[in-house]
């Protein structure tokens, strides 16, 4: 395989991203730093590094967006019954969440941090069922901030608040 140059390697990294991977795999193997795209590399380190807390911050927002529905709109959603499926979900998140803790244990100490992204996200989804459902996001009161605790989100038992 012909070397490239540093600004021939960079440009391949939009082009042809697996080529890219494999063309700098070679040069770090033989330990020829001076020819490895190194400004990507390290972005792509960097975004590896977030991908997975990223994935947990979603299951996190899962779990926000159905303990709010649960508090909030299970009238809406067919009465005392009603937000079964809700329940289920957050168990399923939280059941996520926990294997990545298992596979990744330094996502338990930077999730808690994340609370605040996690109800970002959890309102858009709040603002999108609302919608769907023919009622007005704008007159439904979802604060800004988030109203629960990251211990609430992960420990409430919704079940035994099933009537």
């Amino acid at each position: 395989m012909r070397t490239l140059s540093k600004e021939e390697l960079k440009r391949l990294y939009d082009k042809d991203f697996p080529l890219w991977a494999e063309i700098n795999l070679q040069p770090l193997k033989e330990k020829a730093y001076d020819l490895v795209d190194w400004e990507n590399l390290l972005e792509e380190i960097e975004d590896m590094t977030k991908r997975d807390l990223d994935a947990c911050i979603s299951q996190l927002a899962r779990i926000l967006e159905h303990l709010y529905k649960w508090d909030n709109f299970r009238s809406l959603a067919g009465g005392e019954c009603a937000g079964k499926d809700w329940i289920k979900s957050i168990r399923e998140a939280r059941d996520e969440i926990r294997a990545m803790f298992k596979e990744y244990p330094s996502l338990k100490n930077k999730l808690p941090l994340e609370l605040g992204r996690a109800w970002i996200r959890a309102q858009v989804k709040l603002r999108k069922w609302l919608l769907k459902n023919d009622y007005e996001p704008d007159e439904s009161n979802i604060p800004e901030k988030c109203p629960y605790t990251y211990e609430e989100a992960i420990n409430r038992d919704l079940k035994r608040e099933l009537k």
